[in-house]
């Protein structure tokens, strides 16, 4: 990855919700709100200051580049592109930090 860009690879069960009461709602029933999603970090460039190789972002999937690298699919994003990120490297008891 060149400059502040991150490869991610999207859960492929992303797209399907559970309602609280347990109904299952595919990913082509439409909202009217924007949803975010979660991504596993794939790769990075050098210039990514926050985000590592394994940790989980919350990002926006509209406007993001697919890529196709050996039979699976990849988004291509800038670091200031994502909202959050879910990381075990940081704090000393071992619990998983969430920056937003």
């Amino acid at each position: 990855m060149l400059h502040d860009r991150i490869l991610v690879e999207v859960d492929r069960e992303a797209g399907e919700r559970r309602s609280a009461g347990g109904i299952v709602i595919p990913a082509t029933a439409a909202m009217g709100a924007r949803r975010l999603v979660w991504a596993d970090v794939v790769a990075v460039g050098p210039h990514a200051r926050t985000v590592e190789a394994g940790d989980r972002v919350l990002f926006d999937p509209e406007d993001k580049a697919e890529v196709e690298v050996q039979g699976e699919r990849y988004v291509v994003m800038r670091e200031r592109d994502v909202h959050a990120v879910a990381t075990e490297r940081m704090g000393d008891e071992g619990t998983t930090g969430l920056y937003l």
